[in-house]
């Protein structure tokens, strides 16, 4: 979801008004993923290099968190929203942690649309934090090393009990991961749209979907 600062640049606002109007785009597009259909939807909110910006953005983006977990649990429970997470959202602090655990909990039966937020998340942590796992299991005796293959580290992983990536959508022009789900990403389709991200919704969303269905995945046989 790229593209909230300069969303707020080129109306001359502060970045806390793109980050805002970028979780309005996030109520859209949940709405719109429920209307077509969709399984899972991953969003990466905040990734591992994120703590790089400034004091104030970070603390704007948590502050943010809070608003939409205390204006948006009850609606997302209402519409079947399981809200789930991938990363070390630990790190925020414990009374945001205790917010994000207790969301969860109470979204965990629903079953219209499972939604994961990557939060403190980075590919790059998580494939060498399923590696070590899996290392340490073989120096405590309980797995043979010629047992780990790819299907092993990809049971490691914080994905493991999410279906197959099918499809990454990129906004605001930039074309590259972001170390986001790079070892899930292996043969899921990538779209990269100039749109920023509060500027993206059901239109857009819908359009990605569709564009989605007209491609052919060869998964490398052909």
């Amino acid at each position: 979801m790229d593209g909230n600062g300069r969303w707020a640049a080129r109306r001359g606002l502060p970045r806390a008004a793109g980050h805002k109007a970028g979780g309005e785009a996030v109520r859209a597009t949940l709405k719109a993923a429920v209307k077509a259909g969709v399984g899972t939807l991953t969003l990466y909110a905040f990734s591992s290099e994120n703590w790089r910006r400034s004091d104030k953005e970070v603390s704007d983006l948590k502050g943010l968190m809070r608003y939409y977990l205390e204006r948006e649990l009850e609606e997302l429970a209402k519409e079947g929203v399981r809200l789930d997470y991938i990363g070390d959202p630990s790190r925020f602090g414990p009374d945001l942690w205790d917010r994000l655990q207790k969301a969860r909990e109470k979204t965990r039966e629903n079953d219209k649309l499972h939604l994961v937020i990557a939060l403190n998340y980075g590919s790059r942590a998580e494939i060498a934090a399923g590696a070590r796992r899996l290392a340490e299991a073989v120096a405590a005796g309980g797995r043979d090393p010629a047992s780990i293959d790819e299907a092993a580290l990809d049971s490691a992983l914080q994905t493991a009990d999410l279906p197959e990536l099918d499809l990454v959508i990129r906004t605001s022009g930039e074309q590259r991961l972001s170390n986001f789900l790079m070892w899930q990403a292996a043969y899921a389709e990538l779209m990269f749209i100039d749109t920023l991200w509060p500027d993206f919704g059901e239109d857009e969303f819908n359009e990605c979907i569709r564009a989605f269905g007209q491609r052919q995945r060869r998964f490398g046989g052909r």
